[in-house]
């Protein structure tokens, strides 16, 4: 068997020209979606992301505004910024970069985005709604996978899924996307005992704990629907994923690559939730 590849920049293309579409439909309105975008440092990785999605919001006709603070810069500087955009009826969307400098309270920082605004889906607020089945804004990198395992009809209903990682941003989000498909969650961490064995349960495979390969082939179940999060740089500048991507593709029926699999629609879905929240500041509802 040799899995077939879930390729998430063909899919992202797709997504954002339906996107443009929209965003013209909002700019004829007198609307033009807004990302405000704020980086602290100049941590390199940052700074790419930043970048590219700066680029990705210029391609679909969004209006992108960035803010650079230097790597001691004052939490209250920021915090101010925050509130001015957070008033600024022409501003639709802001996405603080993270990681931020040891002197921020990331949680902090992040709560005093305006619900309404948080396009990354990390607010309280938002995370409370998606709990609860009403999602607004919905964390980037898990909406991405829903959308891919459904471009490809991927069957969630009474599957064994399994998510490896139970962060606010990826792995607690997933998991909760998956239950509202009515699949059956396990989700795996740090603690989690005889951790190969729940993996070779899964019939969906979320990978998301940042360790290179940490997914070998073994661990997976014989037809499964590998989702690789993960992105690492080796020793040699090389990127690879949370999982060994061949062997995993030799056991699979679908499997993410790295790069070129979640990453671009991370971004993308970036892109819709800030559609989504202009819509919504518009009068003019919310489509997905």
């Amino acid at each position: 068997m040799s899995a077939r590849i879930l390729d998430g920049n063909a899919l992202s293309a797709r997504l954002r020209q339906r996107l443009a579409e929209r965003a013209a439909a909002l700019a004829a309105r007198g609307c033009r979606p807004c990302l405000a975008v704020i980086l602290v440092g100049e941590d390199p990785g940052s700074t790419v992301y930043v970048r590219n999605k700066i680029r990705a919001c210029e391609a679909v006709g969004l209006r992108s505004l960035k803010y650079a603070y230097p790597q001691d810069a004052a939490p209250a500087e920021v915090l101010e910024r925050i509130a001015a955009l957070n008033a600024d009826p022409s501003v639709h969307g802001i996405l603080v970069q993270l990681p931020l400098p040891r002197q921020f309270d990331a949680a902090a920082v992040l709560e005093a985005i305006a619900p309404d605004k948080d396009v990354d889906g990390f607010h309280a607020e938002n995370g409370g709604l998606l709990l609860q089945g009403r999602p607004r804004s919905i964390a980037c990198t898990p909406a991405g996978i829903m959308q891919m395992l459904g471009s490809d009809n991927v069957a969630l209903e009474g599957a064994e899924a399994v998510v490896l990682g139970r962060s606010n941003i990826v792995g607690k989000p997933m998991a909760l996307l998956l239950l509202a498909a009515n699949a059956t969650v396990t989700v795996c961490h740090s603690k989690t005992r005889d951790l190969p064995a729940h993996c070779r349960r899964a019939d969906v495979l979320v990978a998301a704990i940042g360790r290179p390969r940490f997914v070998t082939g073994d661990m997976v179940k014989p037809g499964a629907v590998v989702i690789d999060v993960g992105i690492n740089r080796l020793a040699d500048g090389k990127l690879c994923g949370d999982v060994d991507f061949e062997a995993a593709r030799a056991r699979a029926s679908l499997i993410t690559p790295v790069p070129g699999g979640v990453g671009p629609m991370t971004i993308t879905m970036l892109l819709s939730n800030s559609i989504d929240a202009a819509e919504r500041a518009s009068g003019s509802g919310v489509r997905r």
